[in-house]
């Protein structure tokens, strides 16, 4: 029997998530108030929020140093890059997974899930040597590896899910048809799981635009995405908050942009295979 909810219920709930979304939403509002202050304010304790001169110094000096251009591009080509490696890695991964089952398909997914758990700073060292002997410290390629493979237990976790919620008939169907292993994946499996492969990549772009370790340990210059970008505004002189704040903003907008209008992408692929 479905639960009734009365109209104080309701209330009570939109209020409710209206408190937590402005809390979650305050560090962003803070963050873009402070880019438009003079150093001096950016700085006050207590902090100010109304009454102070707006300005765009912060903005000017922030490309004008710094060079916002290069680490933006750097941030699409890893971010970009590691996502589609892995998709490739991972489709015909999940694919085996969801339609090959094994006794220890479970065990393995669950192990895989396993290896996010451990820190990142136990495996720094053994991936920074590797990388040095190979002479890929500091480019792109070196970081599109590691966040691919940082990230590639989600990957596969997730089109696993929406694969399985796949008829394997249809599958079927399609070999007897005469489709090869190839045509199976390209032709039938990956239109039909489109939304949830879509929210797969949209997501892990996501993940590998904000990786901060990663990036602060294997790059100094060349390779160098938004977050070194960010990092660079902390100095043995201290910490600049307006030219960290505008830094943070050019940083997250792009992101957010992208995230605003594929929300309903996302959320059809997050929920795809929820309601039969």
């Amino acid at each position: 029997m479905a639960r009734v909810v009365t109209p104080a219920q309701k209330s009570i709930n939109t209020a409710a998530a209206w408190v937590v979304a402005l809390i979650i939403f305050f560090p962003i509002l803070w963050t873009f108030l402070t880019s438009f202050k003079p150093e001096e304010v950016a700085v006050a304790s207590p902090p100010v929020f109304v009454g102070f001169d707006w300005t765009m110094q912060n903005y000017h000096d922030v490309i004008a140093q710094r060079g916002y251009g290069s680490y933006f591009w750097n941030s699409v080509v890893i971010s970009v890059g590691s996502t589609v490696l892995g998709m490739i890695i991972a489709i015909p991964a999940a694919w085996a997974m969801a339609f090959v089952h094994g006794k220890r398909t479970k065990d393995l997914l669950m192990w895989m899930l396993s290896t996010k758990m451990m820190p990142a700073a136990g495996v720094l060292v053994p991936i920074y040597l590797m990388g040095k002997s190979l002479g890929l410290i500091d480019t792109r390629f070196m970081l599109m590896i590691v966040l691919m493979l940082m990230n590639l237990p989600i990957i596969v976790w997730m089109l696993y899910t929406y694969f399985r919620e796949i008829p394997g008939d249809i599958l079927e169907a399609a070999r007897m048809d005469g489709a090869n292993l190839m045509s199976e994946i390209l032709y039938v499996l990956t239109p039909m799981a489109i939304p949830g492969i879509a929210s797969t990549l949209l997501l892990n772009v996501i993940l590998a635009w904000n990786e901060s370790f990663w990036t602060l340990n294997l790059t100094t210059f060349q390779a160098a995405p938004l977050t070194k970008f960010i990092a660079g505004f902390s100095s043995p002189q201290g910490l600049f908050y307006g030219k960290l704040s505008a830094a943070s903003v050019m940083a997250i907008v792009p992101i957010m942009v992208i995230g605003w209008f594929s929300q309903k992408q996302l959320v059809r692929g997050l929920t795809f295979g929820a309601v039969k």
